[in-house]
């Protein structure tokens, strides 16, 4: 490359390597992060994940166990959104906010809805490893609350604004996508890597982040 490429350009390509299913080059462009960012927790996470989409369970496992013997943790997911001149934090599976009910039920309206546009749930990314509740974590993924909130808080239309301190994953990447489309909202998602800026089912990242 005429100019020599940073971590967020080689973690856009094992992106595109998971998306594409380029087992061999992902893992080679992984080793390269794994020396450039030795602490990156998303950057295994990655990996992991593209061997589960591939059906290699056992090299994923072997991947999560790497993290465990090199120290690296993954950090608890968090979403936040303003609302109000009101900041609102969510974590995974939380029921602290006094609209739990109602932002439950949003989430249940927002599955039915995105199942009709042909969505099938990317269970790669649940961490629970008992297959039947793969599917209900994904749905309590911190920014899906935050997206679900935004939908019940904010006028018709208005845009919905999302902070996240980790990387997106890309089940909820994908919810996303559909959401801006069936209710006519330009979604905006600042994770850790970059922007994304989710209009009529498309997202201005090219699915490669």
């Amino acid at each position: 490359m005429p100019i020599k490429p940073d971590s967020s350009v080689w973690g856009a390509l094992l992106g595109a390597c998971r998306n594409y299913g380029n087992v061999k080059m992902g893992r080679e462009v992984a080793e390269i992060l794994f020396e450039l960012e030795p602490e990156n927790p998303g950057n295994y996470v990655l990996l992991s994940n593209m061997y589960a989409r591939n059906g290699m369970l056992k090299e994923a496992d072997e991947i999560r166990r790497m993290m465990s013997v090199n120290g690296v943790r993954k950090e608890p997911g968090c979403s936040w959104i303003d609302v109000k001149n009101a900041t609102f934090v969510f974590t995974v599976h939380d029921r602290s906010h006094p609209r739990t009910d109602e932002i439950y039920g949003m989430l249940k309206k927002l599955e039915e809805l995105v199942k009709k546009k042909g969505y099938e749930p990317e269970t790669q990314f649940a961490i629970n490893s008992v297959e039947g509740y793969k599917e209900h974590n994904l749905w309590h993924h911190s920014e899906k609350l935050a997206l679900a909130f935004g939908l019940l808080a904010l006028p018709v239309g208005a845009p919905i604004r999302i902070k996240k301190n980790l990387r997106t994953c890309g089940d909820c990447h994908t919810v996303i996508k559909l959401a801006s489309e069936i209710f006519e909202r330009e979604i905006i998602v600042r994770d850790i890597n970059r922007f994304h800026r989710f209009t009529n089912g498309l997202c201005s990242c090219g699915d490669y982040w």
